[in-house]
């Protein structure tokens, strides 16, 4: 089989830049309902390539971001994967929010990283419409130097933890909403929940017309540190995750501490399947304290959702051999900014869906229910999980 064209590869533009044209091209946030609105666009461009737009209504800013797949799903690995823009943008709101709660305290922090790590699980067969993904508890493990007893840094984590918007993704059930157009009619979704309201207009070839802000931005934005390890025959190896039927658990890991210019930088491992090691780098607005040089928490969170659902379309045509000519969605997810004594809120994700195919209605719902199905990261909003939290004084710990 011939391997997809390398687009992401061909492209001269950085792979992550700021938009500057969003009003002419229409990306424009929905109405604010809990302070902060995202809406982002995502298309595939070919094999398992992505790219996604998102802006954030809080600011007014947006962001162009790419997603690739290594070896386990025959990418170009280009990019990073859907999930680890997730975890980079879930790390990155953790540390935005422990830096704001211990200044709300008065207390100061010399020195912190924090390692997340996010798991997942496939079960099931892909032709029989039996594949099921799931999520599990995030492990967050904190490093912590401060002029305070273990005990104040414990709390004074949680508490961050709980304040972050994340928290009203993971924390609950809660069932994403779809919109479906097939060939450019609005059809009516299968086994997913409806969102009770028409597609928002398909922004078709409105992608090509994006244009660079002239934003200053951080170098460096995205780098591949280390390539996957090219194995077959293993698990997590090459080809394993487009298998028919599958039982299986992934495993991805972010690393995130803030250098001295206060941009925080997020290393993350792909450790199963197996995957390359990429750096972020991550800032918020100027709104939120930042300097606005690098995504934001909140964009890297929305883009990854976006990527990880396309990515299952792709993959389910891939497995059913069934032709899916063009793929794209507009996603909607509304967060609270996050503040110390509030809980972190999120309403459902809302996402229209978009299938260009010749091979009829039903398999266009087929896709959309199994995209929905074998997403991990809807899998994540639909599964009450907590995430499970150690904090160690960094005097007390051994670091290399």
């Amino acid at each position: 089989m011939t391997k997809a064209p390398d687009i992401l590869g061909a492209d001269q533009r950085p792979s992550f830049f700021p938009i500057g044209n969003t009003s002419e091209i229409g990306l424009e946030a929905p109405e604010d309902r809990l302070g902060v609105p995202t809406r982002t666009w995502v298309r595939a461009l070919a094999g398992m390539q992505k790219e996604a737009f998102v802006v954030n209504g809080a600011t007014g800013r947006a962001w162009r971001l790419v997603s690739d797949e290594g070896p386990y799903l025959d990418g170009h690995d280009q990019a990073p994967c859907p999930l680890c823009n997730f975890i980079a943008g879930m790390a990155a709101s953790y540390m935005n929010h422990i830096n704001s709660v211990a200044e709300l305290r008065g207390l100061h922090i010399e020195d912190i990283e924090l390692t997340l790590g996010n798991f997942y699980s496939m079960e099931g067969s892909a032709l029989k419409g039996t594949m099921l993904g799931g999520a599990m508890n995030p492990e967050l493990s904190v490093w912590i130097s401060a002029d305070a007893d273990a005990a104040d840094l414990g709390t004074l984590v949680e508490e961050a933890v709980a304040a972050s918007p994340i928290t009203g993704l993971i924390n609950g059930v809660n069932d994403s909403l779809f919109t479906l157009s097939w060939n450019g009619e609005e059809i009516p979704v299968g086994s997913v929940s409806s969102l009770g309201a028409s597609s928002y207009p398909d922004p078709g070839d409105r992608f090509g017309e994006v244009e660079v802000s002239d934003t200053p931005v951080a170098d460096g934005l995205m780098v591949k540190v280390k390539p996957a390890d090219q194995v077959e025959g293993v698990p997590g190896g090459a080809g394993s995750s487009l298998q028919e039927s599958q039982s299986r658990t992934l495993h991805v890991q972010a690393r995130c501490r803030i250098r001295d210019d206060g941009l925080k930088v997020i290393h993350e491992n792909l450790f199963r399947p197996i995957g390359s090691e990429f750096q972020f780098l991550s800032d918020e607005a100027p709104e939120f304290g930042g300097t606005g040089r690098a995504p934001d928490a909140i964009s890297y969170l929305a883009a990854g959702i976006g990527f990880c659902f396309m990515t299952q379309f792709g993959r389910y045509a891939s497995i059913t051999k069934k032709r899916l000519d063009e793929y794209r969605i507009v996603q909607d997810i509304h967060f609270s900014p996050g503040g110390a004594g509030e809980p972190g809120k999120a309403d459902p994700v809302e996402t229209h869906v978009y299938l260009v195919t010749p091979e009829g209605e039903d398999f266009a719902r087929k896709t959309l229910d199994m995209g929905e199905r074998t997403c991990f990261l809807h899998a994540t909003c639909r599964t009450d999980l907590e995430v499970d939290v150690s904090v160690t004084p960094m005097e007390e710990s051994v670091r290399s």
